[in-house]
């Protein structure tokens, strides 16, 4: 064992002094400038071009919204230590979207059942006449319910995923919930694009009869005759009246820009970095809120709101004496052009 142990003690004791005087440069700062060779992506260019001293290679990037370092990786998204406005998006994702999605959908049920006790169902005042108008087409009818199923398949998936830490999770436990917005976020990706498709059909189908005109501003100042007494003479209005204009623009208009933000927000950082991410999902979740108070309104108007209104979507067709008293000026026209329509020669 002496004889083994012998020549790596010698080893030892004769390579001690000079680890001492390097130690002692390096503590005291003796000796000359020690220039290392830096990695790429550890200096200011890379690949970096011969040799530069550790000391002026800078280990953190200041910048106005975050505070990142170098990484060698070739995602420098991994540099960023510190994102500040990643605080504020994280606290408004938690809370702030649950509040306002819970504010916005209670108060819109709160005032629709409100004017329901007052109100009531909206009647017929001259009763069913048995006749019906055609109301819309098979194609019209098509691009209404690919809209609608899809926006309802994106809603109830969006409350899931907003909801599901709060209340579901505590309900029906992680184990649950986890294949429960596994399926959700599939699901609320895909229908993004029928919803879609079905936005076009409508804007091209429909935007002829929903531009503004000057009985709109009448049907605004009488509230769409909600207001008025029974027996009151309706407004004469076209295809569709001022409030079912607004509906349709604030469709087109607020889910044309929630599925431009939801497409963003399904191609990370293609177009923007982790801020304008943060800034798309705000806007996606602010969009959300206001399509689905919208879409409870039109819901609403289409069911127990209004007698026969529901007929216009579900068959295609509404009773005669229902296009007098709610669209007089479509049903005058309808009536006028089939009249036309019978009195021609079928030679001519």
């Amino acid at each position: 064992m002496r004889l083994l142990f012998a020549p790596l003690l010698a080893v030892l004791l004769l390579a001690a002094p000079l680890s001492a005087q390097v130690i002692e440069d390096v503590e005291l700062g003796g000796g000359e400038d020690i220039n290392v060779p830096v990695p790429p992506g550890l200096g200011p260019a890379t690949p970096v071009e011969g040799e530069i001293n550790p000391e002026d290679v800078p280990l953190f990037r200041d910048a106005e919204d975050r505070i990142s370092g170098r990484v060698t990786l070739p995602d420098d998204k991994l540099g960023t230590l510190i994102q500040p406005e990643g605080r504020q998006w994280r606290a408004f994702r938690i809370q702030g979207v649950f509040w306002t999605m819970t504010a916005a959908i209670l108060i819109t049920v709160a005032a629709l059942a409100g004017f329901y006790f007052w109100k009531g169902t909206i009647r017929i005042e001259s009763g069913r006449s048995g006749r019906w108008i055609r109301r819309f087409g098979t194609l019209e009818r098509f691009a209404h319910w690919l809209t609608a199923v899809s926006f309802l398949v994106l809603a109830l998936t969006g409350l899931i995923l907003v909801f599901g830490r709060t209340l579901l999770i505590p309900m029906i436990g992680h184990w649950a919930y986890t294949p429960l917005a596994n399926v959700s976020k599939y699901l609320h990706n895909w229908s993004g694009v029928p919803f879609v498709l079905g936005l076009v059909l409508m804007l091209v189908l429909w935007v002829r009869d929903n531009l503004p005109q000057k009985s709109d501003i009448t049907w605004f100042r009488q509230a769409g005759g909600m207001f008025s007494r029974p027996g009151t003479p309706h407004l004469e209005t076209g295809r569709f009246n001022a409030g079912q204009k607004v509906v349709f623009w604030s469709v087109i208009l607020f889910g044309g820009a929630l599925a431009a933000t939801g497409y963003l927000l399904m191609m990370p950082f293609f177009f923007t970095g982790v801020s304008g991410m943060q800034i798309f999902h705000v806007i996606h979740a602010l969009l959300a809120v206001a399509m689905v108070a919208v879409i409870l309104v039109h819901i609403y108007i289409g069911t127990i709101g209004m007698e026969g209104a529901f007929d216009a979507m579900g068959r295609g067709e509404v009773d005669e004496n229902w296009a007098k008293e709610h669209h007089s000026g479509w049903y005058k026209a309808e009536r006028s052009g089939r009249a036309e329509t019978a009195g021609r020669n079928p030679a001519e």
